[in-house]
């Protein structure tokens, strides 16, 4: 069983409610189509359920009638939630009648239907930028207890199943925090290790901070950083196997590892590669990606109370299907 088909085997053995507020976008409503066929969610759709049945008859789609259907226009919900949105925000001042408005957009609604624990995941972002698909999310659902900062994971299925998990990888920041001071890099490394087991079935992630130096071979105040951050993630999570600074030969590859970290439980071992910063993680993945012939699955956001999780505009049909199962994964860790 491949990777994917684990990831939607354990979506289908515990379906969970994820919300599609773009729900009229072509890919998103056959993504849901399929969802529904394949039963590896139970599925919310934003919008005017007879605009989206005509989509989907328009489509030849014959399963979305098993989706639950909101209108923000007529749900008898509405009113609530706009509530619960003036609560959440009147502190920063909001208004009622801005609340009101504002729950007729679909992020917001989704939301804040995954708030009042009507739902347990969202995704967006066929048609949605990122900031569009993250500031309700902050503003309403919140970063996990004890988390300050969003960051984001990548899946990365290599051909080279001698390094990390049978040639899986996960990795992370490579998507929101460009420049993660100490403390909120550990806190990357111990999402990225929560999403590593949740997403990718990892029973012992093993966890490398990454830098251009090993154990004190270089002096630099960024070093410095990341030696800080692995000592927090330690403080974090006392049971999370962690270890830093290595290199990436370091981290991955044993016989660099007796050489340059001899008696680290982790280096030559690592299945969990964190990044120093943005920058370099985008770049690495990428490169491994183009170069290496790697599937790249993700950015997986991290970090919020519940999953909410940022398509590419670009993205296909599958990547949404594979986004459900990803986000219904994520969703049942995160109860």
């Amino acid at each position: 069983m491949t990777l994917i088909e684990s990831i939607v085997a354990r979506a289908r053995s515990n379906r969970q409610r994820i919300v599609l507020p773009e729900s009229l976008e072509e890919r998103t409503i056959k993504a849901a189509d399929r969802a529904l066929a394949d039963s590896i969610a139970e599925i919310i759709l934003i919008g005017n359920r007879d605009s989206i049945l005509a989509k989907a008859a328009e489509l030849g789609l014959g399963n979305i009638g098993k989706a639950t259907i909101i209108d923000p226009a007529t749900s008898s919900k509405t009113a609530e939630y706009a509530n619960l949105l003036y609560e959440l925000r009147k502190n920063k001042g909001m208004t009622p009648e801005e609340a009101a408005k504002l729950v007729q957009n679909p992020l917001y609604f989704g939301c804040l239907i995954i708030k009042n624990g009507d739902a347990d995941g969202q995704i967006s972002g066929a048609l949605s930028t990122t900031g569009e698909t993250l500031r309700p999310a902050l503003q309403i659902i919140k970063c996990a207890p004890g988390i300050s900062c969003v960051s984001g994971a990548m899946l990365l299925i290599t051909k080279t199943p001698e390094y990390g998990q049978d040639g899986v990888l996960v990795v992370g920041d490579i998507a929101v925090t460009p420049a993660p001071d100490a403390p909120q890099l550990a806190q990357i490394a111990v999402c990225t290790a929560q999403t590593a087991k949740s997403v990718a079935g990892f029973a012992d992630p093993k966890v490398a901070m990454l830098s251009f130096s090993t154990k004190g071979s270089a002096k630099h105040e960024v070093v410095d950083k990341v030696v800080e951050a692995t000592r927090l993630a330690k403080e974090i999570d006392p049971e999370l196997h962690v270890d830093g600074e290595l290199q990436a030969d370091a981290a991955l590859v044993p016989s660099v590892a007796s050489k340059k970290a001899p008696g680290s439980e982790i280096a030559g071992k690592a299945n969990v590669l964190v990044f120093p910063n943005l920058e370099a993680g985008n770049i690495c993945y990428k490169m491994v990606q183009r170069l290496g012939r790697a599937d790249a699955i993700g950015p997986i956001l991290q970090g919020i109370a519940r999953p909410v999780n940022d398509l590419s505009r670009g993205c296909s049909v599958d990547d949404i299907y594979k986004m459900i199962a990803i986000t219904a994964c994520q969703a049942m860790d995160a109860k």
